[in-house]
C-alpha cells in the first residue's frame, strides 16, 4: 500500500532550505507552524539517530520555529504578560526558555525568547498561532507594541562534531559561548546571531537565526557548511524523534497542549511564581503550585513492543482503571533501552517511578512501568 503524500501548496511556507534538501534526498514533510520541516531522509530514523549521537554532524531545517518581533514601548510587558517567567531583569546576549500560558495557566506555546534591546524581542515560538492571541491581549488592553510575523529562517547544526564545524566558520570565539546564550557571529561579510542551543541534548551544536535580509547568504552558509564539513561526516538531518524523547524534550501540542499547566509538564523551573511581574493565569498556578498537581508528564517504558505510532494519545490502565495517557512514544535502539520509551500525563496516585501498568497497542496487551525524565 502507497502512504499518502503531502501535497505542497500556498498555505504551507517553503524555507529557504527546502529545494536543497529535495537535492540531498529529503524522503518525508511533516508540517510545523504552517511550514514544511523535514522528518524523514533515505536512512532509516534508527540510522539517523546513531549518526548523531555518534561522530557525526548533522544540519537541521527548523525554519519552523516562526519568530515573532514584538517592538514598541509596551513590547516588554505585552510578553510578560504570557509567561509566568520573570523577564524583568532580561539581558541581551542570553536566551530565555518562557512557557506562556492563558488566563487559566494553561500552556498556549513554549517558546524561545530574546531581548535585542529595549523595546524589541525576538520569540522563537512552537506550534501555535502565539502572535494572534498576542494580537487580541495588545488590541483589548490598548498596548503600544507592534507584534510581526518575522521570515527569519533557522537551521542548527547539530551532533558532536557541530562545534569544530561552527568553529571553522566563525572562528575561536563561538567556543566560549554558553548555553542559551547567544551573540553575532560574521561569515562572508554578513553578521549572523548564533544562539548555542537546539532542539537535542547534543550540546556541540549551534542555531543559526538567518534574518529576513539575508536569506541569499543563509543559503550560501548551508552550503558551505556541507562543502568544509565532509571530513566530519556531515549530512542533513530533522529533529530526531528517539533523540528528542530519550534526552526528555516537549513538544508543544504532543506532550503537552492548551489542558495542562507548566507545572503539570515538569517546567517548575521556568516559572517565578514569587516574583512582582505580571502574567496570565498567576493566582490559579500559585494555587495549583500550594495545593498539588494532579497530573504530571513521566517517562514511560514499554516492555516486549518493538514498533509503535502515537497520532493520538493511547490510554494507559492499572487494573482496569484509567491512570493516564501516553502522547509520544518510540522504539529506542539504544543498548540502555532496546524498548519502546515514551512520555505520558499520569494522573496523581501513580506517577511514580517504577508504577507498572497495562497498555494496548494495535489490538495487543503490553506491560509498561513509569520513569524519570529525561532516560539519560
Amino acid at each position: 500500500m502507497n502512504k499518502p503524500i503531502l501535497s505542497k501548496s500556498r498555505r504551507l511556507k517553503k524555507t529557504i532550505f527546502t529545494d536543497r534538501l529535495e537535492e540531498q534526498g529529503l524522503s518525508a514533510y511533516t508540517v510545523y507552524a504552517q511550514t514544511l520541516l523535514p522528518s524523514g531522509f533515505k536512512d532509516s530514523l534508527e540510522d539517523d539517530y546513531f549518526h548523531l549521537t555518534g561522530n557525526g554532524v548533522q544540519i537541521f531545517d527548523v525554519a519552523g520555529q516562526v519568530v515573532i518581533r514584538f517592538t514598541g514601548k509596551d513590547s516588554k510587558k505585552l510578553v510578560q504578560l504570557m509567561t509566568p517567567r520573570d523577564l524583568s531583569n532580561a539581558i541581551f546576549g542570553k536566551c530565555y526558555y518562557c512557557p506562556f500560558v492563558n488566563e487559566q495557566g494553561k500552556m498556549l506555546n513554549d517558546p524561545v525568547v530574546l531581548k535585542l534591546k529595549e523595546g524589541e524581542w525576538l520569540v522563537s515560538i512552537a506550534d501555535s498561532a502565539v502572535d494572534l492571541f498576542a494580537q487580541g491581549l495588545a488590541i483589548g488592553m490598548n498596548l503600544d507594541v507592534k507584534i510581526e510575523r518575522t521570515s527569519y529562517q533557522i537551521m542548527t547544526v547539530q551532533g558532536k562534531n557541530g562545534l569544530e564545524l561552527c568553529r571553522r566558520v566563525f572562528g575561536d570565539k563561538i567556543l566560549n559561548q554558553k548555553f542559551y546564550n547567544y551573540d553575532y557571529f560574521d561569515y562572508n561579510g554578513s553578521s549572523f546571531l548564533v544562539g548555542h542551543l537546539g532542539w537535542t541534548k547534543q550540546k556541540q551544536g549551534r542555531e543559526i537565526w538567518v534574518s529576513p535580509d539575508q536569506h541569499k547568504e543563509g543559503l550560501d552558509l548551508y552550503d558551505h557548511f556541507f562543502d568544509i564539513g565532509k571530513d566530519l561526516n556531515i549530512k542533513p538531518g530533522y529533529p530526531n524523534l528517539i533523540e528528542r524523547i530519550e534526552g526528555g524534550l516537549l513538544s508543544m501540542g504532543n506532550d503537552m497542549d492548551s489542558f495542562d499547566t507548566p507545572l503539570e509538564c515538569g517546567l517548575e523551573k521556568f516559572i517565578n511564581l514569587d516574583s512582582e511581574a505580571e502574567f496570565l493565569g498567576k493566582d490559579i498556578l500559585r494555587k495549583q503550585k500550594e495545593e498539588g498537581i494532579q497530573k504530571k508528564l513521566m517517562g514511560v517504558k514499554i516492555k516486549n513492543l518493538k514498533k509503535i505510532e502515537v497520532d493520538v494519545g493511547i490510554n494507559i490502565y492499572v487494573n482496569d482503571q484509567n491512570i493516564g495517557e501516553l502522547r509520544s512514544a518510540v522504539y529506542s535502539p539504544n543498548p540502555k533501552h532496546l524498548s519502546v520509551i515514551g512520555i505520558a500525563m499520569i494522573k496523581k496516585g501513580y506517577f511514580d517511578v517504577g508504577q507498572e501498568f497495562d497498555i494496548t497497542v494495535d489490538e495487543k496487551n503490553y506491560k509498561g512501568e513509569v520513569c524519570a525524565l529525561p532516560f539519560i
